[in-house]
């Protein structure tokens, strides 16, 4: 989908580097159209770079391709995040006296406006006639959020988290997916770490992104999310009113938080990356370099979560889904790896995917062919991690409509 993501000059302005970031993970193409007061808060080039796209603020700018005009009929979407008291008052009065201006009176794709300004801004009559005006026209202006402002000062003029104006934003032009509603999932993401001493740990490449956008994608079709987070950087964690997070470290800390939020859950999804072994030991002290070499450290085998989860059934009915991080050897490729770790789980369902130095861990495309419990493909998906997370639920909410139809 083709975007525009307009972005004025207030202090929340460095906010709307995540909204971007975030419609990127999604796969859209966005191009940013800041005013020339949100360069000084934001420079060009973090735009550019985080955009790929070039980045203009004057109408005069490229003027053999009227690029006001061209971005109003290319865009499906136009998002402005933050939209200060100035912003909402041009539009409102369809001045349009730079690019992004211009650009609002010439496009017919939904409009969100997410307004950001001091509380005594946002109340004062003027404000509010600008956003009944807009809101009459068919815009869709968000309320701001109410907390800490610019200083000490708090009250209504907040902008919203970037999660929900993407979320509401992309709910303007996607039909609506409710076939979570009403469910209660669980998620793990990241990837566990197990201590060798203070310093130290065995652990694994997981970013946890892949986790976060299963959160995010059930959170969107209705459903209520604890999503289990296992040393996954605190940018990447969501922050939506239907996503309960705890964070974890080790193997164990997450089996224990699984274990808990799952008993009344009706889909658990182990995305998580978790260790299979553990030092049988922790020093409580950094283990010293010695002219020796390093003292052997001995292991001791893990829980298989994935497969406890699908033997004991926390709930009647409950749906386990686990992910298969594989590598193809000489006994086998990477499907045929899958299908044997499917059948040895028991989970209901088990996402393959092929993992490198280039694939699958961090912020790169991912692709996962979907099995049954008997090795069976149910599904596929690829590219961003948001679409392979949709492709999961597909199967997911398929397994869920088929249960419901034989009970009855």
């Amino acid at each position: 989908m083709r975007i525009v993501l307009g972005v004025t000059g207030g202090i929340a302005a460095y906010k709307a580097a995540l909204v971007l970031r975030l419609l990127r993970e999604a796969g859209h193409r966005v191009r940013v159209v800041p005013t020339e007061a949100a360069l000084r808060m934001v420079g060009r080039p973090t735009w550019e770079a985080l955009s790929g796209e070039p980045v203009r603020t004057d109408v005069f700018d490229d003027a053999e391709h009227v690029d006001h005009v061209a971005l109003g009929r290319g865009a499906d979407l136009v998002i402005v995040a933050p939209a200060t008291a100035n912003l909402l008052a041009k539009a409102a009065a369809g001045l349009a006296d730079d690019l992004l201006s211009t650009t609002l009176l010439t496009v017919t794709c939904p409009v969100l406006l997410a307004p950001a300004m001091h509380t005594e801004m946002w109340l004062h009559a003027a404000t509010q006639a600008n956003v009944a005006t807009l809101r009459g026209r068919g815009v869709h202006v968000l309320d701001p959020d109410s907390g800490r402002l610019t200083g000490a000062d708090t009250g209504p003029g907040r902008l919203p988290e970037p999660a929900a104006i993407v979320a509401a934003a992309l709910a303007l032009v996607s039909p609506a997916i409710d076939d979570l509603a009403g469910r209660s999932v669980v998620v793990s993401a990241g990837g566990t770490r197990e201590p060798i001493d203070p310093v130290r740990f065995l652990g694994n490449r997981s970013s946890g992104r892949q986790g976060v956008a299963l959160a995010v994608a059930a959170a969107r079709r209705g459903a209520t999310v604890t999503l289990v987070a296992a040393n996954v950087d605190d940018a990447l964690v969501p922050d939506h009113p239907a996503i309960a997070v705890r964070r974890v470290e080790t193997t164990l800390e997450l089996r224990d938080a699984v274990r808990d939020a799952g008993s009344g859950a009706d889909v658990v999804v182990m995305a998580a990356a978790v260790a299979d072994f553990r030092p049988a030991t922790t020093t409580t002290h950094k283990i010293k370099k010695t002219s020796a070499g390093p003292a052997p450290i001995e292991l001791e085998t893990n829980p298989d979560i994935l497969a406890e989860l699908a033997a004991e059934r926390l709930r009647e009915g409950q749906v386990v889904v686990g992910f298969a991080a594989e590598t193809g050897d000489a006994t086998g490729d990477v499907l045929a790896h899958g299908r044997e770790k499917a059948r040895r789980k028991g989970a209901d369902l088990l996402a393959v995917n092929e993992v490198g130095a280039d694939r699958g861990f961090g912020d790169v495309p991912n692709e996962v062919t979907i099995l049954d419990g008997e090795g069976s493909v149910v599904g596929r998906g690829s590219g961003t991690k948001a679409q392979v997370a949709d492709a999961v639920w597909d199967a997911v909410a398929a397994r869920l409509r088929a249960a419901t139809t034989i009970e009855r």
